[in-house]
């Protein structure tokens, strides 16, 4: 089970709908992929910066990536999410990795109905076989899709649902579910999904999700906006059943990023999301030791007087503690005579 943290800014956050139920994804004509290549998202070093907490200030001297958004099933560019790009940011702590998806449009917001609010999410390649395309690309069925059948062909999703839940609250990494060890958030439905394909996405457990009916959204319906959303998650997992990514600093794993948004009032449905890319897109885990070098090979003459410094209080130490033992060893005694013994 992956800890997850995340927050949106102004919208709060809801049920991912019944995860063994899901909406077909029946695709026209044969599946092409005009992919430029060099696409990278670029996770830097950055220890004790980011806080999950929905100000993006603390994101603003990060590099991002801009992505425009094309209907994932069928990305034609006449068909882009006409609000504009999707910017995806990344870093590392060295412990933790954070993610911040920022995304214009109206704000909309219907309670009690995730399918009218936007929502996002995250996915990872686990398995080596593991295709961008059908989440996967696994081609067993529901009955017949397993740990065996499938192998290989894992990935991990993050997904958050904007509707039935409190605005500006932060979700995920609950200590009521951490206990119960499965990737749902009852409070707020953050939720870890590991899939072979489509049809095959599993997660145990869902539960009401602590609405507060008094509680109402931050902005009025169509008022234009922006959307951030932050997420939060380990490098490293505790996982041996191939359900979670894991990420290696120095190393690239694969991404890809989806956008849901109920356009012309109409709620969406589970394949139709706008997604960054038609296949995978490589995030590098940047070492935070290529930097410190260069700092160090930067400044020479700093290291070189420090040296000098330290050479100079053991060299006074030691003078201290020699004279010290000379004038005990030398000083002078009373003279007995032999003939008085």
């Amino acid at each position: 089970m992956l800890r997850l943290r995340v927050f949106a800014l102004l919208i709060a956050a809801a049920v991912l709908g019944p995860i063994g139920r899901v909406n077909s994804h029946t695709e026209s004509g044969d599946w092409h992929c005009d992919l430029g290549s060099g696409i990278r998202v670029r996770a830097q070093f950055i220890p004790g910066i980011i806080t999950v907490d929905g100000k993006v200030d603390d994101w603003k001297d990060v590099e991002g990536s801009n992505f425009p958004l094309l209907p994932a099933l069928d990305p034609d560019a006449d068909k882009e999410y006409s609000a504009g790009k999707l910017t995806l940011k990344a870093v590392h702590d060295g412990k933790e990795a954070y993610f911040m998806l920022q995304v214009n449009g109206n704000y909309v917001y219907t309670q009690g109905d995730s399918s009218n609010c936007p929502s996002v999410a995250l996915m990872f390649q686990i398995g080596e076989n593991a295709s961008y395309h059908r989440m996967g690309g696994c081609e067993q069925g529901l009955d017949t899709c397993t740990n065996k059948t499938c192998h290989g062909h894992e990935v991990d999703i993050m997904h958050f649902s904007l509707g039935s839940a409190i605005p500006g609250r932060l979700y995920g990494g609950n200590p009521i579910d951490n206990r119960e060890g499965y990737g749902g958030d009852r409070f707020g439905h953050l939720v870890d999904v590991y899939s072979w394909n489509p049809h095959c996405r599993f997660l145990d457990g869902m539960s009401p999700s602590g609405f507060i009916k008094d509680d109402s959204p931050y902005a009025s319906e169509g008022q234009k906006g922006t959307y951030y959303f932050e997420f939060s998650r380990p490098l490293r997992t505790m996982d041996r059943l191939q359900q979670d990514a894991q990420f290696t600093i120095g190393k690239s794993s694969k991404l890809s990023a989806a956008f849901w948004y109920p356009m012309d009032g109409k709620p969406w449905h589970g394949s139709a999301h706008y997604s960054i890319s038609c296949d995978w897109i490589l995030l590098d885990f940047i070492s935070g030791g290529s930097e410190s070098t260069k700092v160090a090979q930067g400044s020479p003459w700093d290291v070189a007087t420090a040296f000098s410094l330290l050479f100079s209080v053991v060299a006074f130490c030691m003078a201290i503690f020699i004279g010290h033992r000379l004038s005990r060893i030398n000083r002078t005694g009373n003279f007995i005579p032999m003939d008085n013994l």
